[in-house]
């Protein structure tokens, strides 16, 4: 209960934030509103570099079990040189059969005593470690420094206490005894009842390339706050944020008196993965997944008798009807459409027009002009090459790049290239792998180019016969591919209350005419779902009950009453 007591205000506050929706956050936005700012940048920036190989590898301190060789392949996106680190690999069965035994004394200490615990480790992150793994999610995934900071820092320990307040929510709905009394015809029965919360076991948690921990440290902070143990599988390409946090994990649950192989790491390679090895492992309890479309609608048919919270990916559409103030709206989505050059779940990626235009107070912009004015939006926010490295920051992989090149061929074919991909020059990494949007204009019957993720900065003008067309059509696409945000712009308020309809039953969280500073896809930890489980983007959100209730079993013991003790007066 130390932890619990120290932690106690923020934990209270954030149970209030929860409640109201309202925004809060105990943590600063902005790098620079960091407590004594420059000297723990430096620090952070120093513990990054003291991980890297240099010449040669070197060695990822990590005291766990099973080891049975060394792994690593990360190469940054900004320097494209390797990070020339390595981490131990681990037996599989034998991280099982550890994380197995140390569920025991965890899992028997109360709620409080492990929200405690783990809002420790949410404080070690943010004390000790927030700029480490700033410079390691910036080397790893391309972002740049500043998402890396709020998007994978503060943001995503926003979320950790988030589903922390909503697994304290869920075990403390479970009385823990009762008196229960009943007549059986003369009889009077009286029974006492004990309830014990009893975890289901081990959970197997992916992080993705792109935003390991975002979704990642929530995960983690389910499974453990009711009682179960977690083995992090980390993507090949962004492996050192994930095992930085198993350390500070560790770290905490030792000095609090609990075995560390409570969370594990587990690393495989590209040639070589192991995913689905410990999805079907006999002792796989639970099975939290993001990323790829792929794979995770194959955990999702091969997990059982695993539980799967799994978020993927799918079309994000945009629908333009009608505005008050056009280029306020392109302006907007110019910038979410290239935000992290758009490798994130929530990126716009399909843009639903009629044919006839756009209705506007001056009269109607055709569906042409329309695509050419957001076309020269994105090109001109994109133009100088220190505000594209803001905005734009990397590219992950080379697989993007080549994603870009076959799209930008098969859109000229099938539609029209109104703007091609180039890289710009980032001023502060020259060989950085970096790409400029790629834009196509193309028809409704298109839909095997649009119809599915297109991983990056990729974006589709899709011509519709008219406004109930394009809902139409943008809301069946969600339903078919996934979609977990949507966008509409609209006037008329017969049309949005449609929309909301519509994209409530596709299961898209939707965003109404927002235009201005706020990044359009923006998610709010406290108050905004992430993913409804509706369609076929994911089958979890981020965060409410349901993501942390059933991570736990309720089991029953009752017996007769005993005669209450006569207390002696004093």
């Amino acid at each position: 209960m130390k932890h619990f007591e120290t932690h106690r205000a923020r934990f209270e506050r954030a149970q209030v934030a929860c409640a109201t929706r309202e925004c809060w956050s105990p943590f600063p936005d902005m790098p620079a509103k960091y407590p004594d700012s420059a000297a723990a940048q430096a620090l952070g920036l120093a513990a990054f570099r003291a991980h890297l190989g240099g010449a040669g590898d070197k060695s990822f301190v990590l005291d766990q079990p099973g080891g049975v060789g060394e792994q690593g392949e990360e190469v940054s996106p900004y320097t494209r040189q390797k990070l020339g680190i390595v981490y131990p690999q681990a037996d599989p069965n034998t991280l099982f059969d550890a994380a197995t035994r140390a569920i025991g004394s965890w899992s028997g200490a109360t709620v409080d005593t492990r929200i405690g615990v783990l809002m420790e480790v949410v404080d070690r992150l943010y004390q000790g470690h927030l700029f480490e793994i700033t410079q390691a999610v910036m080397h790893t995934t391309g972002q740049s420094f500043n998402m890396a900071y709020a998007g994978s820092g503060v943001n995503a320990l926003d979320r950790a206490i988030e589903t922390l307040v909503y697994a304290h929510q869920a075990q403390h709905a479970v009385a823990p005894q009762a008196r229960w009394e009943r007549q059986f015809g003369s009889a009077h029965i009286a029974l006492e009842k004990t309830y014990r919360l009893v975890p289901r076991g081990v959970a197997v948690c992916f992080s993705c390339a792109s935003f390991p921990t975002w979704n990642a440290w929530p995960s983690m902070m389910a499974s453990l706050a009711t009682g179960n143990a977690v083995i992090v599988k980390p993507h090949p390409a962004t492996v050192l944020p994930m095992a930085i946090s198993v350390c500070v994990f560790r770290q905490v649950l030792q000095a609090a008196g609990f075995d560390p192989n409570l969370v594990t790491l587990a690393i495989d390679s590209t040639a070589e993965p192991i995913g689905k090895l410990l999805v079907k492992h006999p002792k796989t309890a639970m099975v939290d997944f993001t990323g790829s479309v792929q794979f995770g609608q194959w955990v999702e048919r091969n997990a059982h008798p695993a539980l799967s919270f799994t978020e993927t990916a799918g079309c994000n559409t945009v629908l333009l009807e009608s505005v008050d103030d056009l280029d306020a709206v392109l302006r907007s989505l110019a910038t979410t459409l290239c935000l992290f050059s758009a490798q994130m779940c929530t990126s716009p990626q399909n843009i639903y027009v009629p044919a006839s235009g756009v209705r506007t107070p001056d009269g109607l912009v055709g569906f042409a002009d329309v695509g050419e004015r957001l076309a020269t939006a994105v090109a001109t926010l994109t133009r100088e090459p220190a505000k594209a490295a803001l905005i734009l920051a990397a590219v992950q992989s080379e697989q993007t790049l080549a994603l870009l090149k076959h799209m930008q061929a098969q859109g000229g074919q099938r539609g029209e290239v109104l703007l091609a991909p180039k890289p710009y020059a980032h001023p502060e990494f020259p060989q950085a792998r970096t790409s400029t949007p790629l834009m196509l204009r193309v028809s409704k019957t298109e839909r095997d180019l649009y119809g599915q993720e297109r991983f990056g900065p990729i974006s589709f003008v899709i011509a519709c016969d008219d406004a109930a067309d394009a809902l139409a059509q943008a809301t069946r696409d969600v339903r078919e591919f996934g979609g977990l945000t949507a966008f509409v712009y609209s006037t008329d308020e017969s049309y949005i209350d449609q929309a909301q309809l519509a994209y409530a039953q596709a299961g898209a969280q939707l965003t109404i005419n927002l235009t201005g500073a706020m990044p359009l896809n923006f998610a709010a930890a406290y108050s905004d779902y992430h993913v409804t489980g509706l369609n076929p983007a994911g089958n979890a959100a981020l965060t409410h009950l349901a993501f942390v209730a059933n991570r736990f079993c309720v089991s029953q013991s009752r017996r007769p009453a005993r005669a209450k003790q006569k207390t002696e007066p004093n």
